[in-house]
């Protein structure tokens, strides 16, 4: 392989919703009509189900492939770099937000974190994030592990820029999610721009970071690029 390769998003919905499009285009040809009891059922409208899945599954697709690319340089072109900035990606998956930004740096470092799991990304594994930096050129301005946003392990006011993308949604409980804000806060310097990406909770996000004293701007979704629409979270501290 010589060329990063950033995975699929969400694989499993994606093989679902393909697979609901082909029950929907499969089940008025075989059983245009189905009788259950003195109740007939035409099947044709099955028809719409099948087009409506597999057009969203067709654009999670474009957007693993083209649109999240797209998006993270709308993320980044929110930075104003001087390239000596410490960085941290909450949630890095393959890379794709921490290489992003350490391509920005020249003296600064960027961090991955994660927990690596694989239901939120294909082969989402840490030698593969580490493969990826190599072959962008950011070996030696990147470092990765593993740990989880809610409980890290860093100092307080250790980063300058915290991004992340797709991944504070992946904690289920408004708790955890609260932790999670607060922890992003605490190793945020004073002065630090923090940026959240997601299509979910970004109200509970920003309420979570106002509540704590830092300064919010909530960005409308992207719906031309990304699917799910994703908004943006600028956090100042």
């Amino acid at each position: 392989m010589n060329k990063a390769n950033y995975g699929i998003d969400a694989p499993g919905v994606i093989r679902n919703l393909f697979l609901a499009s082909a029950v929907g285009f499969i089940v008025p040809i075989i059983f245009p009509l189905i009788r259950i009891g003195p109740v007939n059922i035409d099947t044709s409208g099955f028809i719409w189900m099948g087009i409506a899945c597999g057009a969203m599954g067709v654009w999670m697709l474009l957007y693993s492939k083209y649109g999240k690319l797209l998006h993270r340089n709308r993320i980044l072109n929110l930075i104003e770099w001087k390239g000596s900035e410490r960085v941290l990606d909450v949630g890095t998956g393959r890379g794709l937000l921490m290489i992003g930004a350490a391509k920005k740096l020249t003296t600064g470092m960027a961090t991955g974190i994660d927990i690596w799991n694989a239901e939120d990304l294909t082969q989402n594994k840490m030698e593969n994030t580490l493969s990826n930096a190599q072959l962008e050129g950011v070996g030696d301005r990147v470092e990765v592990k593993n740990e989880n946003v809610i409980e890290m392990k860093f100092p307080d006011n250790s980063f300058d820029v915290v991004i992340s993308n797709l991944c504070l949604h992946n904690i289920y409980n408004i708790a955890d999610r609260k932790k999670a804000c607060a922890e992003i806060a605490r190793v945020l310097v004073t002065g630090g721009t923090a940026i959240i990406s997601d299509y979910k909770h970004m109200k509970e996000y920003r309420k979570n970071f106002d509540q704590l004293g830092l300064q919010t701007k909530l960005q409308p979704p992207s719906y031309l690029t990304t699917f799910p629409p994703l908004g943006i979270l600028v956090v100042k501290k």
